[in-house]
């Protein structure tokens, strides 16, 4: 179990889709693992294996109040996304110091294999579906801030790399 190192913004990593995973097996939890140790280190609400630099389709949320009910999930894709939305702030650990409202369907469900590499579908409300969905978006090579107008995310990133020069 270790805390990994997220990629700095703009890793190239980071904007290219992840590899599918074809089974679970003992090195796929291992990544799981780490991840979820890394997430609890930010602290966070979900983590992408792209983040920490391994390009497959692997993804963990957890929201829960408590903590140790992550979800992990391989291959993930969103079947059916609520007509409602919900705004959160969201941010990432691969561009610190800011973040911004999204707007994101309320609700999801999501098909993915689970930590016995059997397919589930799963309903995610509210801080769930949005974790899940912005770890969904960083498989496919999208940031949270792609969401943002041009001028908001040139804004954004700007700040993030002022930021970075003065730490």
């Amino acid at each position: 179990m270790t805390v990994r190192r997220c990629l700095p913004w703009p890793n190239a990593v980071l904007r290219t889709p992840a590899a599918d995973v074809p089974a679970i097996n003992d090195e796929v939890r291992a990544i799981w693992t780490d991840m979820i140790e890394t997430m609890d280190a930010m602290p966070g609400y979900g983590l992408a294996a792209v983040q920490i630099g391994v390009p497959l389709r692997l993804a963990v949320v957890d929201c829960s109040e408590a903590r140790g009910q992550a979800v992990r999930m391989a291959n993930p894709e969103v079947l059916h996304a609520s007509v409602q939305l919900r705004e959160h702030e969201e941010a990432s650990p691969n561009l610190p110091g800011v973040s911004a409202v999204i707007q994101r369907p309320r609700a999801v469900t999501v098909r993915f294999l689970n930590a016995e590499g059997t397919v589930e579908e799963r309903d995610f409300v509210g801080l769930w579906a949005t974790s899940a969905q912005h770890q969904i978006d960083h498989l496919a090579g999208k940031m949270y801030f792609d969401h943002l107008s041009p001028l908001k995310r040139k804004m954004l990133i700007s700040r993030a790399q002022k930021l970075g020069k003065r730490g």
